[in-house]
């Protein structure tokens, strides 16, 4: 069994020596123009070369649980394209969430100007119920980010293309449903994946269906939101903040008013970080599964683009 293995971070040096020791019995390689034809193939953001020079993969394995990347490439109908299920994200953007949640909920920013300020001050304490927040997407990171939510007593709204049942979520399904979805949401968290559907989605018409004082948790990708529209409904009122970990250009140019804008909270993609051995053992064990011809977990439906 030959498998190749290829990202646009340049790691291979920390990849494979993972992969060759999970899966002994395979020759695992980098993958350079020319490789020999492989079994499986291991990426992040693989080049078009390397799909045309594999036409035989049994499947196609994403280091990530975003396969955007790879839908703009041409992809052959035949062969499987498998994403990561977890391998330790859905923890890190659950405690993401729910910092930023409780950071604005608790009003932080203000106490840590205040203190900067020599100023001893206190806040009226808010009350959950006026606080639902709203995830956009429930796929494996969207239903644990909801649980964690809840957790701390917040009212959640959860709202994805297919309906959901969710313990302790109000579901909301379809397009016909956001509408609702929004006008039921003071607090936004975009957890969706990018498709043709999804792009521009956090655009000024449903922005401005958020309840007033509304915010708005970005941890999905950057090219969700329209980002002219954003900074319009903070300087307007409409929206009271946003925290945002990923952008339609990355790194963010030094110039884009994000750095600067006081309601605006920016971070560099780093909500929930690839654990590499966790996924190395995922992908492994899903190899191995294949081979054994069993079905694995995580297969990506083209036509949907997740």
């Amino acid at each position: 069994m030959r498998i190749v293995y290829f990202s646009a971070d340049q790691d291979a040096d920390q990849w494979l020596p993972g992969l060759r020791a999970a899966l002994p019995g395979a020759e695992v390689s980098l993958w350079t123009q020319g490789t020999a034809p492989a079994d499986y193939a291991v990426v992040w953001k693989p080049l078009q070369q390397l799909l045309d020079e594999q036409p035989h993969l049994k499947a196609l394995f994403n280091t990530g649980a975003g396969v955007d990347a790879l839908m703009a490439l041409n992809l052959s109908a035949g062969v499987p394209v498998i994403r990561l299920d977890d391998a330790g994200m859905a923890v890190q953007m659950a405690e993401y969430v729910c910092h930023a949640l409780i950071r604005h909920f608790r009003e932080f920013d203000a106490y840590e100007a205040d203190t900067r300020a020599g100023q001893w001050t206190y806040r009226k304490p808010r009350s959950r119920a006026d606080f639902p927040v709203g995830i956009l997407g429930l796929g494996v990171l969207g239903e644990r980010v909801a649980r964690a939510v809840a957790q701390f007593d917040f009212p959640v709204n959860g709202w994805s293309r297919s309906p959901k049942d969710v313990p302790g979520v109000q579901c909301y399904s379809g397009l016909e449903r956001l509408p609702d979805f929004l006008a039921a949401t003071r607090v936004l968290v975009c957890l969706l994946p990018l498709t043709r559907d999804t792009q521009d989605i956090m655009n000024q018409e449903n922005l401005s269906r958020l309840q007033s004082g509304a915010y708005v948790i970005n941890v999905a990708r950057g090219a969700h939101l329209v980002d002219e529209d954003l900074l319009a409904l903070l300087d307007s009122g409409h929206l009271a903040g946003a925290t945002l970990d990923v952008f339609r250009t990355e790194p963010l140019p030094a110039e884009h008013p994000f750095w600067k804008h006081p309601k605006v909270t920016v971070t560099p993609h780093t909500s929930a970080r690839t654990l590499r051995s966790e996924s190395i053992a995922q992908i492994a064990g899903k190899i191995v599964a294949l081979e054994r011809g069993e079905m694995v977990a995580g297969r990506v439906e083209l036509g949907r683009g997740y």
